[in-house]
């Protein structure tokens, strides 16, 4: 390989192979208790919607099956983390554990979870995405949250297919250039759609508050309390992330898998707190 002036997340033998392990190995951890709060909250969202024997509506079968896809898109991503984190750090491979890294950081089944999770990512910006759109109550209003997010779905498969190519690395070269610019434009779409969601409902609220009272506009300010506090990590989990890889620092490895997980977990409190 020819050696580049300055590389994304340049190869092991160019990083601290220690700081590359240790944030892997606290990232698949942190990944892991996420994931529990994950299930707890996903088994909390569906006893409630299934506790109406005699039937669910079409928005509850919607909550259960979109939460049920998110629990297998996650989990298809923490078996896989967790199948390398056990080949990296248990096999005896010629050269340690950043060799092994770096040979194998391509492999078959690592394809299955990053394409997991850019699957997942797509979904929850387009369910923020239809939020927005019903919150506004005009097409016009989503226009440019489309437009960014038919953008996150080109760069997410061409991060798909560059990281999935024999020899690919999603934390190197072209696959982390594109990673950059997927995740940047996904980031700054969900942030958008955040705002444009609390400011409409703010302004309900103030409304509502001038004509009827406080106590009836409180429950527009809890539920845009309720938003930020489900986005709100989500969102800087991801700035940490794109910051990590964009100077290319082997924290990124870890960040990765606590961004992904409290993507979920906000999605998820939502629901929770929806059918509550």
């Amino acid at each position: 390989m020819n050696a580049q002036p300055s590389q994304p997340l340049g190869s092991v033998s160019d990083l601290d192979g220690s700081l590359l392990q240790n944030s892997a190995y606290v990232g698949i951890t942190i990944q892991n208790i996420l994931y529990g709060v994950e299930l707890v909250l996903y088994f909390k969202t569906m006893r409630i919607l299934l506790r109406n024997k005699e039937g669910l509506k079409k928005i509850d079968s919607f909550w259960g099956l979109f939460s049920t896809m998110m629990v297998i898109l996650i989990t298809v991503w923490v078996a896989t983390s967790a199948i390398f984190g056990q080949k990296l750090w248990l096999m005896d491979f010629p050269g340690g554990p950043d060799a092994y890294w770096e040979k194998h950081i391509s492999d078959w089944y690592l394809d299955w979870g990053t394409t997991a999770v850019i699957l997942l990512q797509l979904m929850t910006d387009g369910l923020m995405i239809y939020r927005c759109r019903i919150i506004w109550n005009m097409y016009r209003a989503i226009v440019v949250p489309v437009i960014l997010w038919l953008a996150t779905l080109v760069l997410g498969v061409l991060v798909d297919w560059t990281s999935s190519s024999p020899g690919g690395n999603f934390f190197t070269g072209e696959s982390a250039q594109l990673a950059l610019a997927y995740y940047g434009v996904s980031v700054f779409l969900n942030t958008v759609l955040t705002c444009m969601i609390c400011y409409r409902i703010l302004q309900h609220g103030r409304k509502v508050r001038k004509h009827f009272g406080p106590e009836q506009a409180s429950l527009f300010f809890g539920v845009v309390t309720l938003v930020i506090e489900s986005v709100f990590p989500y969102t800087l989990s991801g700035i940490a992330f794109l910051v990590s890889l964009g100077v290319n620092s082997p924290t990124s490895a870890g960040l990765v898998d606590v961004y992904f997980l409290l993507m979920v977990r906000g999605v998820d409190s939502f629901f929770a707190g929806n059918v509550s």
